[in-house]
């Protein structure tokens, strides 16, 4: 691999870090997979994501853990990171959430696999789990039992 080939990495080449304030203006930078014949499994755990009620706009604490099987491309960390803060000041339901990860990761790198949990803290003695997954048209569902 070559330089050049990281190019679109821009969040990374940068030095001034900047938290997003309006989810819609995030987005998800990703990098050549080097393995691309192969099923190995990412897995990437944000025990400190936050998001806000969108009816009271009380501030909601969730777990989300986004589990994939690459195809061509790979998520960076960083860009991940910086994506999941824009949820902060967002205000939607866990569901919503949950669902709308899936599908920004689906949509920045087409993996072959892919599920995100979102493990919501309680609220009102109330604790809420959203397991959102996809598989690939023609891929078949990973046999690695620690992927589940």
């Amino acid at each position: 691999m070559t330089s050049d080939e990281y190019n679109d990495l821009t969040i990374l080449k940068s030095s001034r870090q900047e938290y997003p304030s309006i989810h819609d203006r995030t987005r998800l930078e990703t990098f050549p997979n080097k393995y691309p014949s192969r099923d190995y499994i990412i897995r990437f755990d944000c025990p400190e994501f936050t998001s806000v009620c969108p009816i009271t706009g009380q501030p909601d604490f969730a777990k989300i853990t986004i589990t994939y099987i690459p195809d061509l491309k790979c998520i960076e960390s960083k860009s991940l990171k910086l994506y999941l803060f824009s949820y902060r000041n967002t205000g939607m339901f866990h569901e919503e959430i949950t669902n709308r990860v899936l599908e920004d990761v689906i949509k920045a790198c087409a993996p072959r696999w892919a599920k995100v949990l979102g493990i919501m803290n309680p609220r009102g003695g109330i604790g809420i789990e959203v397991i959102a997954e996809y598989l690939a048209p023609g891929f078949s569902r990973p046999v690695m039992e620690w992927a589940r």
